[in-house]
């Protein structure tokens, strides 16, 4: 097999990248459908070639305009902006072709296709991330969603601060009908406020229609950091017993009437014809990315960000969720089933890449655990891009949001490793674009001795993630 090496240059006029002469083997390799392998040193030195594209850094937009609609409702943690799947979205498809994202989290792929007037596919195997793109993208009927949550309210009344009469009495005969038993729950929470909270949560319960049960859940699952003594500007698992615990109702009140405004909008903004065929414009899956029930050749489109390796445990930042709406008995149960955890064990590593075999190779010197769960990471990822090689049609991209990461010094280089996978199975590359990330939540600052992220005033401060890459791949046969 020829090994050339792999130039992009120019676009032509189909918006393609285009090989240098030395590269011509390569391309007609490309042209006759044979097979390709690209040596890593050639993607190597295209990435460290590759200029920022300031115009995908979306500099101008505010805080505030990255959540509109139903964007705003819940927190999660390294999202994309809004604005960056609509650009991708409406630059690879058209109206009503089919767009995944197999590891949707916060679900700002699928919301954007909906707007977009786009089918959409969204798959998680966490089930806080399916609880929140489920309420972000079901459209409730504004004065049917006023109706339930004015009832919902007036259940609760003797949950306000001001409501003094009988209050504790009314309380204790709530509470005697739930019982909230778990360690964790009261290592996060007050005994106050863990009992207000389980008379909400409660009364959600009992609501019949889902989409509204969905709606309230969402909402309740993001004011619980505040009403913890879970340290605010933490991502990770820090307490602060100095924490002034604002009351969980009027906590609660806010974020609905929130969300209630931003559904009315939501809804306005969804086409008649998406809300009365929305179970054939929207499918939203709890389960994994590496098997999808989705037929072959079928998606125009993924928009997706993959989980990031050594950066983030997402059973510790959605824990307070977890425990309180009973997805999983305790942390270690949860956490075993995400992509590149160290929780378990794959019974076959295949990395398909030589610079991740090279990557973990360095980390093996480091840590043999660290090296083995990012040799398990980058194994399921490549199964995960086989299976988008499946879905997709001929033709079809599939933009990959990723950042580099970093473990005691030795860089991990995601980007470059998903290029060569996709590659080797079968994907051309159409474009490489480097984007600075000042909007994205995310830390932005890791102590470089520690490896830890930290404080903006620690001396020792260094950005943890200024750019990341959208990687964009042809599936070409």
């Amino acid at each position: 097999m020829w090994r050339g090496k792999l130039r992009f240059e120019n676009l032509d006029k189909h918006n393609h990248w285009t090989c240098s002469r030395k590269a011509f083997k390569w391309q007609y390799a490309y042209n006759h459908k044979m097979p390709i392998t690209i040596q890593k040193r050639d993607i190597i030195e295209e990435f460290k070639r590759n200029r920022e594209d300031k115009s995908w850094a979306f500099l101008h937009l505010k805080p505030s305009q990255t959540n509109y609609l139903t964007h705003g409702y819940h927190r999660y943690p390294a999202k994309f902006i809004p604005q960056l799947a609509s650009r991708l979205i409406q630059d690879f498809t058209r109206r009503d072709d089919i767009i995944c994202d197999p590891f949707m989290g916060g679900g700002t792929t699928i919301v954007e296709s909906l707007l977009n007037h786009r089918k959409s596919i969204g798959t998680d195997i966490n089930e806080v991330a399916w609880l929140i793109t489920k309420a972000k993208t079901t459209p409730i009927e504004p004065n049917l969603l006023d109706n339930e949550i004015k009832n919902l309210f007036s259940q609760l009344y003797f949950l306000e601060p001001s409501f003094d009469k009988n209050q504790k009495r009314l309380i204790e005969q709530e509470l005697s009908k739930i019982e909230v038993k778990n360690g964790r729950i009261d290592y996060w929470f007050k005994k106050e406020t863990k009992e207000e909270l389980a008379i909400i949560l409660d009364n959600i319960m009992k609501i019949k229609n889902e989409d509204i049960r969905t709606f309230f859940l969402c909402g309740f699952s993001n004011i619980l950091k505040s009403c913890s003594i879970w340290l605010m500007k933490s991502i990770k698992p820090t307490r602060d017993p100095k924490k002034k615990i604002p009351p969980a109702f009027p906590v609660f009140k806010r974020q609905i009437n929130m969300m209630k405004n931003k559904n009315k909008f939501y809804y306005s903004a969804l086409t008649d014809k998406i809300k009365s065929n929305l179970n054939n414009y929207l499918k939203i899956e709890l389960g994994d990315a590496r098997k999808i029930g989705i037929d072959d050749n079928k998606v125009s489109l993924v928009v997706t960000s993959p989980p990031y390796v050594t950066s983030y445990e997402y059973a510790d930042i959605h824990q307070l969720t977890i425990f309180w709406l009973n997805y999983a008995k305790d942390l270690e149960e949860f956490r075993k089933k995400f992509i590149g955890t160290s929780y378990h064990s794959p019974k076959k590593i295949n990395l398909n890449s030589d610079i991740a075999e090279e990557t973990i190779s360095k980390l093996g010197e480091k840590s043999a655990k660290k090296s083995k769960e990012v040799a398990t990471y980058f194994s399921e990822m490549n199964e995960s891009f086989e299976e988008m090689y499946r879905y997709l049609k001929t033709g079809g991209k599939a933009c990959i949001v990723i950042g580099n990461t970093n473990f005691k010094g030795i860089n991990i280089p995601n980007a470059e490793v998903f290029v060569e996978q996709m590659t080797n199975l079968g994907f051309r590359v159409h474009n490489l674009i480097k984007r600075s990330i000042p909007s994205k939540i995310l830390p932005s600052s890791r102590d470089p001795i520690t490896g830890r992220f930290t404080s903006i005033n620690n001396p020792n401060k260094k950005l943890a993630y200024p750019t990341e890459y959208i990687i964009v791949m042809e599936k070409s046969n």
